[in-house]
């Protein structure tokens, strides 16, 4: 099996002290699980890496298995190739080349959503932040930032994301995934 490029979306490490993963730390890990090129982006969980085994679920499992034993906590996270999250960046129905990345988020799902999901929501109530959901994502425009939206607090609601893994990113870190899974090593 030939070599594809993988970004590994870990959710909520890094964040207010807690859940503590030393970016140095996870590079060795995967390094020493055979994986190659192995990049990180950020210290919010973000690596990005080569593999000529398995899938993205495979992945993301070895991956949570070997945290969990590493750091003693376990931690939810998704694996997706370069295609996916090329065509992810490509399909955005926003216009993101005229918004600022943090007007823009991405949230990638585990599974499928559809809008059933999220039909209580009033979306008008929210104007002129919105959304959008496209393969296993949801995208997010809020004009004055994530940290201030109250569509992306009640988006957040764990009755929307129920039986999910779910985490999000904003636009800059989208693009730079894309870029870094393209060329493998590039962002060590």
């Amino acid at each position: 099996m030939a070599t594809k490029i993988y970004a590994a979306l870990l959710r909520g490490v890094n964040v207010g002290g807690s859940r503590k993963v030393p970016m140095a730390r996870l590079r060795a890990l995967l390094e020493g699980l055979g994986l190659t090129g192995v990049t990180t982006y950020l210290q919010s969980g973000n690596v990005v890496f080569g593999a000529d085994r398995g899938d993205e679920d495979s992945l993301a499992a070895e991956l949570a298995t070997a945290l969990e034993q590493e750091f003693g906590f376990g931690v939810d996270l998704l694996v997706r190739d370069h295609a996916y999250l090329r065509a992810v960046a490509e399909a955005c129905p926003f216009p993101a080349a005229a918004l600022e990345g943090r007007q823009l988020h991405v949230t990638y799902f585990s599974g499928p959503v559809d809008a059933a999901r999220f039909a209580a929501l009033d979306q008008a109530g929210f104007l002129p932040e919105e959304f959008r959901l496209g393969d296993r994502v949801l995208y997010l425009y809020a004009p004055d930032g994530l940290g201030r939206s109250r569509l992306g607090e009640a988006l957040g609601r764990p009755a929307l994301t129920k039986g999910l893994i779910a985490t999000s990113r904003n636009w800059n870190t989208v693009s730079k995934l894309v870029e870094l899974t393209e060329t493998p090593g590039a962002g060590r």
